[in-house]
């Protein structure tokens, strides 16, 4: 199983070593009822403890705190 990255990257082995243990250590799941999960439950089960990840920033968004506080000091010619 591979996962796509959201940033429309190349796909990446899907991360089982971080999931089981997730689901046996902190989730205490046993093995029937980790297998049973599909990847998209198991994502909730994480972001239940976590909470949600924000969206990433929108370009306007960006944009406008750029203008705001630029990287260097704007000088004139």
């Amino acid at each position: 199983m591979r996962v796509l990255l959201p940033s429309g990257g190349e796909t990446q082995p899907f991360p089982w070593r971080e999931a089981m243990a997730i689901g046996f250590g902190v989730l205490k799941l046993s093995s029937r009822e980790f297998w049973a999960l599909t990847p998209r439950e198991l994502a909730a089960a994480i972001e239940g403890l976590t909470g949600r990840t924000p969206a990433p920033m929108n370009r306007a968004t960006f944009e406008d705190l750029s203008r705001r506080y630029p990287d260097q000091a704007q000088t004139e010619r």
